[in-house]
């Protein structure tokens, strides 16, 4: 083992240079700043606790704020939310998510890349500090980064008030909630399961019109979703032989997911915590009930958004490897009774769960008609859009009549049978075992999400969640911190995105780059130590591997 290498999750035990003289001057004792500025820095539930609050305080001014009334209108601080006022806590949400991204990467480097020796629990027990450090600042700001809440509490008002938001937009309610909803989907239909309808039915009901009341109350079922994806995961991993403490910085504690589902306010929160349970249960329960648990969790789940259906089939292998490990082909054939089984009752079970929400919320299936959603959304996290954009701007220097339009309808279809194939593949190849099963479903959700035919960063909550629960490779755990430290800084407070403005993206790109270095590489020269594991077994650096 590489002994040079020192836990700095206390600055205070970090040795001191004595100029390898004993009979060295004492060295000065540090100033009150000095030991203040340590603490913060050195802190990991400190410096991203300023990140969130920097943030929550700049959603107020800059974040998806309302059109007309909410608590800024309120307090007499409208001003706050243009001109001079708007651009000053923009900057604030900008600073606080770069310190919420340094708080996360020192996370990282203390308690995943640093000190091997400590036990994995102690280290989740210093993340789960983090995270409820960080979850309380986010939990109190206002929208932010989309502004898809209120058109969640409009499509309840309209539940409530006799329309069907499976067939008319919200143009035909109108009221203070349809003014707080973007342009573009005031004449859309919603493509979200009976659940979601159903919560914000109730959820209008209770309040009737009050939205920012309507906000809080959506608020606490994310954060409630959002306690279900931190305990479930760190016990997936357990089950699969992980690092439970992996498994949370960067699934759980990672800002993307942080930002967007709990300071977001995204219905992904309480889908992907159904999901995770649904995963937690399939794997710690006896083999039986935990397939009849999870398949009426996923059955739930799918009835507030239809991706998680993602998880079904792979929760079938898991159900069937369980009772033994299916290397080879042969070994499918030879236990298909089972397979066909677990796949058939599980199938009824989650049919029979999103049945009886529909029944429940008094709800209709024209959501079936509509899950392919809006198509207004442009930009180059779908990967249909990015290729039509590349297309479309080679094409206009040879012929200017061919549109954007017209390609990205052509890329779109091809990008779907590219997704189910995929879909497909993840499904077969993925067999063998628990935690192949598990790697096969966060291969799916990679797929579902970069070949939709439209992207957007909390879609990749599916995604991000599990992936630190499968023993991944250092490749793809860095691949992961590089793609969140990016998208964190790709999307303004107010939603828009960034990724058209060159310069922008060139700068965040290299800055990422040498904040993954930093993680990595510690002063962008000396290794540290790699927490995760490489075929099961944990590994020590390449400098400190005995011949």
């Amino acid at each position: 083992m590489n002994d040079a290498v020192t836990d700095v999750a206390s600055v205070d035990a970090l040795p001191r240079d004595n100029a390898g003289s004993d009979d060295a001057t004492a060295v000065a004792k540090p100033s009150r700043t000095e030991t203040a500025r340590s603490r913060w820095l050195g802190d990991p539930a400190r410096l991203g606790f300023l990140g969130a609050l920097l943030v929550a305080i700049g959603s107020y001014g800059a974040g998806a704020t309302r059109y007309r009334g909410g608590v800024v209108d309120a307090l007499g601080l409208g001003w706050i939310t243009y001109g001079h006022g708007f651009a000053l806590f923009e900057a604030l949400i900008w600073i606080g998510i770069v310190v919420l991204l340094a708080g996360w990467l020192l996370a990282g480097r203390q308690l995943i890349w640093k000190n091997r020796a400590t036990p994995s629990e102690a280290r989740l027990n210093g993340l789960n500090r983090s995270l409820l450090w960080w979850l309380i600042p986010l939990s109190l700001s206002a929208p932010i980064f989309s502004r898809d809440i209120y058109s969640y509490l409009m499509q309840g008002a309209m539940m409530r008030d006799g329309f069907d938001p499976y067939s008319e937009g919200a143009a035909v309610n109108p009221g203070p909630m349809l003014l707080e909803v973007s342009a573009d989907w005031r004449n859309t239909t919603t493509p979200y399961g009976p659940l979601h309808l159903g919560i914000n039915e109730v959820i209008t009901r209770i309040v009737g019109d009050n939205i920012s009341i309507g906000v809080v109350l959506f608020r606490i079922l994310c954060i409630a979703g959002f306690l279900a994806i931190a305990w479930a995961i760190p016990r997936i991993a357990r089950e699969l032989g992980g690092d439970p403490a992996l498994a949370q910085w960067l699934g759980v504690l990672n800002p993307l997911v942080l930002l967007h589902l709990v300071a977001g306010l995204h219905n992904e929160s309480i889908m992907v915590g159904l999901v995770s349970l649904a995963l937690a249960a399939g794997l710690m329960m006896p083999r039986l009930r935990g397939a009849i648990v999870a398949s009426l969790l996923i059955g739930v789940a799918v009835s507030l958004k239809a991706t998680a259906v993602i998880a079904l089939p792979f929760l079938v292998w898991i159900a069937v490897t369980r009772g033994g490990e299916l290397p080879r082909w042969s070994d499918v054939f030879r236990r298909f009774p089972s397979l066909l089984g677990y796949g058939l009752g599980m199938s009824a079970l989650m049919v029979g769960a999103l049945t009886a929400v529909t029944w429940v919320t008094g709800s209709t299936w024209g959501w079936l008609t509509e899950i392919s959603g809006n198509t207004k959304v442009i930009n180059p996290l779908a990967a249909p859009s990015a290729v039509a954009g590349v297309i479309s701007a080679i094409m206009a220097w040879i012929d200017d009549t061919v549109v954007f339009n017209s390609i990205v309808a052509v890329t779109r279809t091809v990008s779907s049978v590219i997704m189910v194939l995929g879909l497909v593949i993840c499904w077969f190849v993925f067999r063998q075992n628990p935690r192949r099963n598990m790697a096969g479903m966060v291969a799916a959700y990679g797929v579902a999400v970069v070949f939709n035919a439209v992207a957007l960063p909390w879609y990749y909550a599916s995604l991000l969640t599990p992936i630190g629960t499968i023993r991944p490779r250092r490749w793809l755990v860095q691949g992961t911190v590089l793609a969140t430290l990016i998208l964190c800084l790709s999307f303004s407070g107010g939603g828009n995105n960034r990724f058209y403005d060159i310069l922008w993206m060139f700068v965040v790109t290299v800055a990422a780059w040498f904040a993954l270095r930093w993680l990595v590489n510690g002063k962008l020269q000396r290794p540290v130590t790699w927490r995760g594991t490489l075929h099961g077994e944990d590994v020590a650096p390449e400098s400190s591997r005995r011949p």
